[in-house]
């Protein structure tokens, strides 16, 4: 069996309050071991055919490799957006106690 990895998962929100909802549905269904909720940034995009900007607020998803498809479908689910930005990667080099708390967490020991 190959060693597990981690993977990360960015993914922008409207308001800190939704990215907490959302990221407490994530923890409860173990798909996450944790959200960094980073803080506003500025989006700057075409929409509709209009160059627009607003302010989000940042997230960063810890997960095992193994729940990354999964969470992401999932966070697509739960987002507010009809069309959220959400880009997942896999992580093989991390901390081995890191990563034997990612896979507590998720559900994924067995990997």
């Amino acid at each position: 069996m190959p060693d597990p990895n981690g993977a990360m998962v960015w993914c922008p929100f409207p308001d800190r309050e939704s990215a907490r909802e959302v990221a407490g549905i994530l923890l409860d269904e173990k798909l996450i071991a944790c959200a960094n909720i980073i803080g506003q940034i500025e989006a700057i995009f075409e929409w509709n055919g209009d160059r627009t900007s607003a302010d989000e607020v940042a997230v960063l998803f810890k997960t095992s490799e193994s729940r990354s498809e999964d969470l992401i479908q999932r966070l697509g689910d739960c987002h507010p957006y009809d069309t959220p930005a959400i880009f997942g990667w896999s992580c093989g080099q991390m901390h081995p106690a890191t990563m034997a708390w990612l896979l507590q967490q998720t559900g994924s020991e067995t990997e």
